[in-house]
């Protein structure tokens, strides 16, 4: 499907211009905040492995790691704890085969393995706490410490494991050369691949006919509803019940009915596929079976608060030399400049005195709870919190941050756009939290998924994983459940 919406995967070489950040001589950064590290201070980050897509993600070298130690405010037994897991590999598990380590691994967090089994002082664990915010929206109390060993995070080298995945391993934590290939951003992230579909589905729509040039063509609205076309798109359309006309085994059609406007409507398919959170549908569609709507209840959406500030310039990061902070104990735990990609007509900025887009995202978790309750608690702190107070978080950590630098929130910042996202990335299994997903068997989302009569189920949640390609996936899967008959 990227192929025929016109996306060339190797052509990204092209857009984006990997080293403009480093021309400036800017890298990875960390900021110790003062109340959970006692001082605030950027300092060159060891090992770039979290901060965002624009990262320069190199392995962590010795002089990386000594010109951090000399700078970091860590106590001096936590400097000797991270330089003896980084250069003193140690077989925390000896005697026992590879297969047994992961094992062990799988169902130990990876904040516990730093404290109970490598013995790292405590200001080790709160630096990696936030690692894994931007894949699973959880911190390392919450992340096994054989995913940490699949992302590559110290304290594991030494442990003699063969290559590949254990039993109960995150998919995110397993290496994937094809992933790393396929690769490819666009200036807007995945809005260019709806509007390239939505242009396929309706011409009309949208101007153009290239995948670049969609990065600034404008969106015919009044085309997507056009009665003369095959593909229909009804925009502002709640779907609020699903269900056969007649027994699902027999029903030659689906109505569904819809709110628009404040008015009730209703339309008739010979089948429908069903590609709105997974949480919902048992609510729109009561005649699936108990045990589908217990599968598809249980799969937990990631709350996320993703944040653009737009600035007048970028001056303080180079002053600053970074294009990547991680922040472990801050508000947003990273912040980062946009990737440098140009294409279709928009151009990114290349010098400092340019405007620019700064991108935060902060996981709102609960450390200390399973995944899954942490979830729902930040699903309530991102529907309770004021935009005011989030603006007013917003400007101090830039303040602080960048503040060496030159910069001055009140006279850099030109707009803010806050995306409260609580019902966020697709739930990914975890080998602390689901047994099944450890231990094998049938899982939740397979359960989920299945057909019921004329009525498909697609979305990322039918995969478990919170990605572009799984969604493709699961929708290819959908399609084939309600035209293989």
């Amino acid at each position: 499907v990227i192929q025929e919406l016109g996306i060339h995967v190797p052509s990204y070489s092209k857009y984006v211009n990997q080293a403009l950040y480093s021309s400036h001589g800017m890298r990875s950064r960390i900021f110790f905040d003062k109340e959970t590290f006692g001082v605030d201070k950027i300092v060159i980050n060891p090992g770039p492995r979290g901060g965002g897509e624009s990262e320069d993600a190199a392995a962590p070298s010795q002089e990386l790691l000594k010109q951090f130690l000399a700078d970091a405010p860590l106590s001096d037994q936590a400097k000797r704890d991270l330089q003896r897991l980084y250069a003193e590999p140690k077989d925390y598990f000896p005697g026992l085969t590879s297969e047994e380590k992961k094992a062990k691994l799988a169902r130990v967090s990876y904040a516990s393995f730093l404290k109970d089994v490598a013995g790292v002082h405590e200001d080790i664990v709160k630096m990696y706490q936030a690692f894994p915010h931007g894949l699973f929206g959880v911190g390392i109390d919450a992340v096994s410490a054989q995913d940490a060993w699949g992302l590559d995070l110290p304290g594991l080298d030494g442990m003699k494991l063969d290559p590949s995945p254990g039993k109960g391993m995150n998919r995110d934590a397993i290496p994937n050369e094809e992933a790393e290939k396929y690769f490819f951003h666009f200036p807007d992230g995945n809005a260019s691949i709806a509007r390239l579909l939505v242009r396929k589905l309706v011409p009309d729509a949208i101007p153009g006919n290239s995948s670049s040039d969609v990065v600034l063509a404008k969106a015919n609205y009044a085309k997507l509803d056009d009665s003369g076309s095959s593909v229909r798109i009804r925009l502002n359309s709640t779907a609020v019940r699903v269900k056969h006309l007649g027994d699902a085994a027999g029903a030659k059609e689906v109505e569904v009915s819809y709110v628009r406007g404040g008015k009730l409507y209703t339309a008739k398919a010979k089948n429908a596929i069903l590609a709105c959170w997974h949480v919902v549908i048992p609510y729109i569609c009561e005649e699936l079976p108990e045990k589908q709507k217990e599968a598809l209840a249980s799969a937990q959406k990631v709350p996320l608060l993703y944040t653009n500030v737009a600035l007048h310039n970028w001056t303080s990061f180079q002053k600053l030399g970074t294009s990547s902070v991680y922040a472990p104990g801050m508000y947003h735990t990273s912040v980062n400049l946009d990737l440098p990609v140009s294409m279709g007509g928009y151009e990114f900025p290349r010098t400092p005195d340019e405007p620019i887009v700064v991108h935060l995202m902060k996981a709102a978790c609960s450390p200390g709870h399973p995944a899954r309750q942490q979830h729902i608690a930040g699903r309530m702190e991102l529907y309770t919190t004021s935009f005011e107070t989030m603006e007013r978080n917003i400007r101090e950590q830039l303040a602080r941050t960048l503040g060496p630098g030159g910069f001055d929130p009140a006279r850099d910042i030109a707009a803010i756009t806050v995306n409260r996202w609580p019902h966020g990335y697709a739930y990914e299994y975890n080998s602390l939290f689901d047994s099944f997903w450890l231990e094998g068997g049938e899982t939740p989302c397979e359960v989920a998924r299945q057909p019921h009569g004329r009525i498909a189920i697609a979305n990322a949640d039918a995969g478990a994983y919170a990605y572009t390609d799984e969604a493709i996936n699961q929708a290819w899967r959908a399609v084939g459940d309600v035209t293989r008959g």
